[in-house]
């Protein structure tokens, strides 16, 4: 394997940051797996080499990758680099003789005449999290039953990946990042919106080496979520806990940066530098706890993987579950990692779910669910494979899984083609966002023909690069330095023509999205209650989890 691009990089980021963000930089444009690769905020290791996955989070959690300690992740959000990092050296310029390098220093490199020579890249600031000038990239505003994020210009930010050193920035992305027609880089060069080593690029054709950093200045639209207040349950000097609405992710990944936990604590409840000590889905409410310092994080997690977390869910489900516990060992299998999809398999991880029922109402049953390990959608799919989906789990309780929709194991269909449908089906609801996709990660073969196309044609690009030219002026003149921020391409109260919400290059702000119902962004499953050495934390039963409670 290729060990290319900044070797220095491989390592932890702070914990309160080393999360998953499964394809943050999907607006470069890119596919599949490629798009795992791009920077994001804090979540992405920089060099090609990462440490593997381990889905052995939370029983509804998401992944977490574990890195070795040490060293800062290049992509932590808020981490700075040493002053001149974006600077350029030209190559011609005769330098002073260096010093010997010591035990772990790398010699400087001395380029040849007329050759681009690449700044190192620089040490940075360890251990810092999503702070202030972060929560002030944009706002929060509220309309039908939604928390929407006001549209903001964002950087994606990434070192050069081995594979692509000796390859043009025009080979990479018509190879491996083609959401966006060329025409649309092209664009962007123009309008001043790639840069390469804090300098404009001119020129798609200039070859990529080791070390090169790339930033991509990109218009961020932010899918809605529930405007369901984030309720804290307890905060100690320790701990702070919380109940998280459902829709709402805990940190930032794909597509959410402010729709967040992580950020609607920080901007709406001045809750900073926060460690989440578990992860729960998505579209899974309940008990959220995070630790205030990384030696609480710490001792926390040694108690999860010491098996001493006592964890307690409730979920709605299909039909009427057996009145007697029932204890599921069935192995899971991740089919995607991509599109965040597991399935029984005896080639999977080994697993135990106890399940208990709490009452029926002649249509479907309450059940308390106890994961005695912690896979990816475990609960889900050991119900799936029970027979009894969760009544309204948009992946598990599908149609594309069969007629018998996974009972038993029986998935009348090959990974790929399961995949497919699943993708079909939400794409035609409008619905990708369930399955952290969205329109730039679908291979032609998925892609509806039917749909409403954004793309534009080149001569249109041109023209709109031509306006947003307007802007890179603005762009230029803000500070350079590389923390991970929104940058805004105007003062408002300079220039009535530049406005944050719309911009001319954004094949988003083309298109016109049905919002979704507030009662579509919840899943019938709860966290309630957490249990471990000193502490115990439970929420209130919801209300579809209530005996009297009726389906509409």
């Amino acid at each position: 394997m290729s060990l290319g691009g900044c070797r220095w990089l491989r390592g932890l980021v702070p914990r309160s940051l080393s999360l998953p963000c499964r394809s943050l930089a999907r607006t470069w444009g890119g596919r599949g797996g490629r798009m795992a690769d791009m920077l994001s905020t804090g979540a992405e290791a920089a060099s090609e080499r990462r440490a593997p996955a381990q889905l052995n989070g939370d029983a509804d959690g998401d992944a977490r990758v574990e890195q070795p300690p040490g060293r800062p992740d290049p992509a932590a959000a808020g981490v700075e680099l040493a002053p001149g990092v974006g600077k350029q050296v030209a190559g011609s310029e005769e330098q002073a003789p260096a010093a010997a390098p010591g035990p772990g220093k790398r010699k400087k490199r001395r380029g040849a005449a007329g050759e681009r020579v690449v700044p190192p890249p620089k040490k940075r600031r360890a251990g810092v999290s999503f702070g202030d000038e972060h929560f002030a990239e944009t706002s929060y505003y509220f309309e039908g039953g939604l928390r929407k994020v006001r549209p903001y210009y964002f950087d994606f930010r990434t070192y050069c990946k081995g594979r692509w050193v000796g390859r043009s920035l025009l080979h990479v992305f018509s190879t491996e990042f083609r959401a966006q027609p060329l025409a649309y880089y092209e664009a962007a060069v123009r309008a001043g919106r790639l840069r390469l080593n804090e300098e404009p690029v001119q020129d798609l054709s200039i070859v990529l080496k080791d070390n090169d950093f790339l930033r991509n200045t990109v218009h961020r639209h932010e899918p809605p979520v529930t405007a369901e207040p984030i309720r804290l349950l307890a905060e100690s000097e320790d701990m702070v806990v919380v109940d998280k609405p459902s829709s709402i992710p805990v940190h930032p990944c794909g597509r959410f940066r402010h729709n967040t936990v992580i950020f609607i604590l920080g901007k709406e409840h001045q809750l900073k530098e926060l460690h989440p000590l578990h992860r729960l889905d998505r579209l899974t409410s309940g008990v959220l706890m995070f630790a205030k310092t990384a030696a609480v994080s710490e001792r926390v997690h040694e108690q999860v993987r010491d098996r001493q977390l006592e964890k307690e869910y409730v979920c709605r489900v299909e039909g009427e579950f057996p009145s007697e516990e029932v204890t599921c060992k069935e192995p899971i299998l991740v089919v995607s990692y991509k599109v965040g999809v597991c399935r029984v398999d005896t080639r999977g991880k080994p697993c135990e779910t106890v399940f208990q029922r709490l009452s029926y109402n002649g249509h479907s049953s309450v059940v308390r669910c106890r994961p005695l390990t912690g896979r990816t959608h475990q609960i889900r799919v050991h119900l799936q494979f029970l027979g009894h989906p969760i009544l309204n789990d948009p992946i598990y309780n599908s149609g594309a899984w069969g007629p018998s929709r996974g009972r038993g194991g029986h998935i009348p269909k090959t990974d790929e083609e399961l995949l497919r449908d699943l993708v079909a089906e939400h794409q035609a609801k409008q619905s990708l966002d369930v399955l952290d996709l969205c329109e730039g990660d679908l291979s032609p073969g998925l892609t509806d023909p039917t749909a409403p196309s954004s793309e534009l044609g080149k001569d249109h690009l041109e023209d709109l690069a031509a306006c947003a030219q307007k802007m890179d002026g603005v762009l230029e003149a803000a500070p350079q330095d590389l923390d991970t921020k929104a940058l805004s391409p105007g003062d408002a109260a300079e220039t009535d023509a530049v406005n944050q919400e719309i911009d001319p290059l954004c094949a988003e702000c083309r298109l016109v999205r049905q919002d979704p119902l507030p009662q579509d962004l919840v899943m019938f499953l709860h966290a309630l209650r957490y249990k471990g050495p000193g502490f115990e934390y439970s929420s209130p039963m919801p209300t579809w989890a209530q005996d009297d409670w009726q389906e509409d």
